[in-house]
C-alpha cells in the first residue's frame, strides 16, 4: 500500500511550539515498522513555522510575512534534523522535499516532481515533503499542508491519505460545545450538510482546520483515494488505520 502520511503541528508539538518529543519518536517507530512490513509511505508534515516559534523563544506564533519566513527556515532545519536522526535508527534514509502551489500547477515542474518521487520511493527512500514557507509568501497566507497531502497522493497514485491532527475525526457538531456531538467514521460523500458542520481554524500554531481537511477528502475521493481523519496523540492508530480498521473518520473516494 502507498500511503501519504500527513502530520499537523498540534501533533508534532507542545504548545510551546517545541517538539513533542516522546510523540515524534513513536511516530517515527511506527511509520519505519509500516515501511518495514511492505508499504511505502510518504510523509506531509508540518511543524516548521511552529518549531521555528519554539527555537527563536517568540511568545507566539508571529503575524508578519518576514517573520513567518525566518521561523519556517529556522524550524525547517531541526524538523528535518529531527527525522533523520529518528528514520535512521530503523535503518531508513529520509529525502526532503520543499514545494509550492506553483510546482504542482505547472506542468513541467509538476511532472519533474512526480518523476522524483517515483525514484525516490523506487529506491526504498521516505519522502518528507513541506510547503516552501521560508520563500513563499501566498503558501503561508493562505495555504495548507491538508491540501498539501492531498495534492502529493493524487499527484503518486496513493492508496490511502492519513492527515493526523488534534481531533478524533468529523462530528456532528463541536464536540467542545456540544454534548450531541456524534463522531461519523464513515463519509462516502461530502454534501452540503457535512460541509455546514466544520467550524473555523484551527490551533494556534497551526494553519489548518476541518474546513481545510474536508477540501483535501474532496480532492482525493475524486481520484478514488481514501481519505483519514485521526487524533495523531496515540501514533499507534497507525496500524489500524492501515489496516482499515474503524479509527477516526474515513472519508471513501469514489469508485
Amino acid at each position: 500500500m502507498r500511503v501519504v502520511i500527513k502530520i499537523g503541528t498540534s501533533t508534532l508539538a507542545h504548545k510551546t511550539g517545541l517538539l513533542n518529543i516522546l510523540r515524534v519518536e513513536e511516530l517515527c517507530k511506527v511509520m519505519s515498522d509500516l515501511k518495514n512490513a511492505g508499504n511505502q509511505v510518504i510523509l506531509v508534515s508540518s511543524g516548521a513555522i511552529g518549531m521555528g516559534v519554539g527555537k527563536l523563544c517568540l511568545a507566539e506564533k508571529p503575524t508578519d510575512i518576514p517573520t513567518k519566513q525566518a521561523a519556517a527556515a529556522v524550524g525547517q532545519c531541526e524538523l528535518m534534523y529531527t527525522y533523520d536522526r529518528l528514520f535512521a535508527e530503523y535503518n531508513h534514509t529520509v529525502a526532503q522535499i520543499l514545494i509550492t502551489g506553483d510546482d504542482i500547477e505547472h506542468s513541467d515542474r509538476k511532472e519533474n516532481f512526480i518523476n522524483t518521487m517515483r525514484r525516490l520511493l523506487a529506491l526504498s527512500v521516505i519522502p518528507i515533503i513541506n510547503e516552501n514557507d521560508s520563500i513563499s509568501t501566498n503558501e503561508i497566507e493562505i495555504g495548507d499542508n491538508d491540501t498539501l497531502g492531498a495534492i502529493v497522493a493524487t499527484a503518486v497514485d496513493a492508496d490511502l491519505l492519513i492527515i493526523l491532527s488534534d481531533i478524533d475525526g468529523l462530528y456532528t457538531a463541536d464536540p467542545k460545545k456540544s454534548e450531541d456531538a456524534r463522531l461519523l467514521h464513515t463519509v462516502s460523500e461530502i454534501t452540503p450538510e457535512i460541509e455546514n458542520m466544520v467550524g473555523g481554524a484551527g490551533s494556534s500554531l497551526g494553519t489548518g482546520g476541518m474546513i481545510t481537511k474536508l477540501k483535501a477528502a474532496k480532492i482525493v475521493n475524486e481520484k478514488g483515494i481514501d481519505m483519514v481523519i485521526a487524533n495523531g496523540e496515540n501514533p499507534l492508530c497507525l496500524y489500524d488505520i492501515v489496516a482499515g480498521k474503524n479509527v477516526g473518520t474515513r472519508f471513501l473516494g469514489k469508485a
